[in-house]
């Protein structure tokens, strides 16, 4: 029997890569303005380059954007990009519009609610409160908190000890074949492939399920 649901954040319940993606471009042209005399596109390449070295929950990737093609660093041009990027991302983001009522759904039905998720506690936090689905959560569990993050499995067990729920209870949700959907399924849990972000053309997947969008979940929980 089916006793609660795991969530993945970014990119399952909204849409991550496309609000941080506009974000950096008007990030870009605003530290242009400021003096960054570059084209777009060498910026878009070198800033693409450093995300991919140092992970996107990295804290100075504009920092090291300015050193790399100013050969240092310059705090009006890293200020006017961090406050550039915050303001639009936070501006557009907002839960996939069958996000609420999914979740509305499934905890009518007395189930446990939690997320699972890579990242720095408090922006994981701040990210679900500025989406207004936070009061849903049983729990909200991070990498940083735990110390490990995904795809290790000791991460996913840890989340199911917090829920207090065995894996055979539970329900797993997320965007990505290799950090969600193979972990939680070694646990046991079943899980549900979502096809949503940067992820979404690979369409092999092991997950018990697949869905295109949040609103199929509810379906797929009560067969269970």
């Amino acid at each position: 029997m089916i006793k609660g649901v795991l969530f993945d954040l970014d990119d399952t319940l909204y849409n991550s890569s496309e609000f941080a993606r506009r974000a950096r471009k008007e990030a870009l042209k605003a530290m242009m303005d400021a003096g960054l005399h570059t084209s777009e596109e060498e910026a878009e390449k070198v800033l693409n380059r450093i995300i991919l070295q140092k992970g996107s929950n990295y804290s100075m990737h504009f920092n090291d954007l300015v050193k790399a093609l100013k050969g240092y660093h310059d705090p009006k041009i890293i200020a006017t990009g961090i406050i550039t990027y915050h303001n639009v991302k936070f501006s557009l983001l907002r839960p996939f519009p069958d996000t609420t009522s999914s979740l509305i759904n499934l905890k009518s039905k007395g189930l446990k609610l939690g997320i699972l998720t890579d990242g720095v506690t408090l922006k994981q936090w701040e990210k679900l409160i500025r989406l207004s689905i936070c009061p849903f959560f049983d729990e909200v569990i991070t990498s940083e908190e735990f110390g490990l993050g995904k795809p290790y499995p000791e991460f996913f067990q840890h989340g199911l000890n917090k829920m207090d729920l065995k894996p055979e209870e539970v329900v797993y949700v997320g965007d990505r074949e290799d950090r969600d959907i193979i972990p939680a399924k070694s646990l046991g849990m079943k899980t549900v492939r979502i096809f949503k972000g940067k992820y979404s053309d690979n369409k092999e997947t092991i997950a018990d399920y697949s869905i295109n969008s949040l609103s199929e979940l509810p379906i797929i929980v009560e067969k269970l």
